[in-house]
């Protein structure tokens, strides 16, 4: 004999829906740990940016000053013009340079390495792995052991002193080959590349269509971080430069070359260095964010 099985009423159903309710699931937002560690990162990221505001809007005996006041003084714009006007930094010139050269050398890395990065994920070659095995392990050379040869090279001929020095060895960067191969890796179906091909689209035109587009997430940041890098590179530039055409972190060196240092005048170009890098954050923070969280959701 068959049981049928009643049929609640409407009424109870709605009922029952109206008790129904969605709690959250525990963990999904950040408690106040989370928060308390952020806060310390924060405070720790900014309190150098703060040190120097306070030791660049002094005067000379400000950092010896045991009774200090944290409230910043108000000496900053001279100290900044002192830096600006110093005949010995020549400091728009170095600016330019840094500006100039740094731009170039993202926009460099980030095409060839995303040109790289796309040889290595998507296309089929004898020897691929192998290669891009040795590209890796160029990362693990310490920069120092290529001064001697490269500096030779760039006397041979006749380019020190000028800021194609710093150019050219920036071109291209093994860091980013590797950044670029593992992110279109995974961005980019094999199935785009496909109907590319199928509707007569060459090697190179598949990667001007398909793969450098789906790949402006990872090709914003490495041109972020390549642009802060060579901003803040000193150690070559200090090298193959000179006094007369330098870059900005060789030119606040100068600040540090006479017999007695102000502090204070040093602090004021530290924070000038730094404030192009900071409108840099502030006018393509938003735009970077967007094409991750872009990049994201379409992986």
């Amino acid at each position: 004999m068959t049981t049928m099985t009643p049929v609640p009423a409407p009424a109870a159903t709605a009922k029952s829906k109206r008790r129904t309710r969605v709690r959250p699931v525990r963990g999904s937002r950040p408690g106040w740990f989370v928060y308390g560690c952020l806060a310390i990162v924060l405070i720790a990221s900014v309190f150098p940016y703060y040190w120097s505001l306070l030791i660049g809007s002094g005067d000379s005996t400000t950092l010896n000053d045991p009774n200090m006041s944290w409230i910043p003084g108000g000496n900053f714009f001279a100290n900044a013009a002192s830096v600006m006007n110093d005949p010995a930094v020549n400091f728009w010139l170095a600016l330019w340079n840094s500006i100039y050269s740094s731009a170039i050398i993202a926009v460099s890395v980030v095409f060839f390495s995303t040109l790289a990065g796309w040889a290595f994920a998507k296309l089929h070659f004898k020897g691929r792995g192998w290669l891009l095995v040795f590209v890796i392990a160029t990362m693990a050379v310490p920069t120092q052991l290529g001064v001697v040869p490269l500096y030779l090279l760039f006397s041979d001929l006749g380019w020190t002193g000028q800021i194609g020095a710093i150019i050219i060895p920036g071109l291209v960067t093994a860091f980013g080959v590797f950044w670029m191969t593992q992110y279109i890796q995974q961005a980019v179906p094999d199935e785009l590349i496909e109907a590319a091909r199928v509707d007569g689209a060459n090697s190179f035109r598949t990667f001007l269509t398909v793969g450098l587009p789906a790949a402006r997430p990872a090709a914003a940041m490495l041109a972020l971080f390549t642009f802060v890098t060579s901003w803040n590179n000193f150690f070559w530039p200090f090298i193959v430069l000179d006094r007369q055409n330098p870059t900005l972190p060789v030119a606040l060196s100068l600040l540090q070359s006479n017999y007695f240092i102000d502090y204070s005048i040093v602090m004021a170009g530290v924070l000038l260095a730094t404030i192009p890098l900071l409108i840099l954050f502030v006018f393509a923070g938003k735009q970077l964010v967007s094409g991750i969280m872009q990049g994201a959701v379409k992986g």
